[in-house]
């Protein structure tokens, strides 16, 4: 059996919302969606694999709709499930788990020049050979995306500043594009991430700071 025959229907019509049909991907991306983000805020490894089939079924949704980036940002998403669920278990010292650390100077100066880039090069790419009526958003939203996940991947605090932004950009950008379900779910994604932002942040103030090494 085609691959095709497998998820077509996935894209079939579950429910209407306001007179727009929803697909049962973007039914079911809401709701592992919502479980995966409510799993990170509590720092659960099992948000790796659920977010993993998440994304899988938001891809298809973006394809469908012609969010051309985001649909090949959950490729992406799918590799940095595994290495983030690789890193919460082995990635702290001595391959013990991660704890909560934030962003230094210097991961800051290279994710920023990195998202610039991608940004650019990304809307160059998506406005000269694909028909997306929303280049630089969906281009941004990719770029930033990548930037939170690599955070989250390393349970950085300031990642959930750059999820947050993201958000209070999808919110509109999906109900623009008739995807009101997942224009909801980012709703609540966007509560969940505020959270986990005050979560993880009284967490890393709460560890205490190691005391500098003495030199004689």
């Amino acid at each position: 059996m085609a691959l095709t025959d497998l998820l077509g229907p996935l894209l079939e019509p579950a429910i209407t919302l306001g007179g727009v049909s929803t697909s049962w991907a973007e039914l079911l991306g809401f709701a592992t969606g919502a479980l995966t983000v409510w799993l990170v805020v509590r720092q659960n490894i099992w948000n790796w694999p659920i977010g993993v089939a998440n994304v899988v079924l938001l891809g298809l949704v973006f394809l469908a709709v012609g969010l051309y980036a985001d649909a090949a940002l959950q490729i992406v998403y799918v590799l940095l499930g595994l290495y983030g669920w690789w890193q919460w278990l082995y990635g702290g010292a001595g391959r013990t788990t991660l704890t909560v650390t934030r962003t230094s100077r210097a991961e800051w100066g290279w994710l920023v020049l990195a998202g610039a880039a991608a940004t650019a090069l990304l809307t160059a790419a998506l406005a000269t050979w694909t028909n997306s009526a929303v280049p630089f958003w969906d281009a941004l939203t990719t770029a930033l995306s990548l930037m939170a996940t690599y955070g989250q991947c390393r349970k950085r605090v300031e990642s959930w500043w750059l999820w947050i932004t993201v958000d209070l950009v999808y919110i509109p950008l999906y109900a623009y594009k008739d995807l009101y379900l997942t224009s909801v779910l980012y709703v609540l994604f966007l509560a969940l991430c505020v959270a986990g932002l005050l979560a993880w942040r009284r967490e890393s103030a709460a560890r205490p700071v190691p005391a500098p090494a003495v030199t004689r």
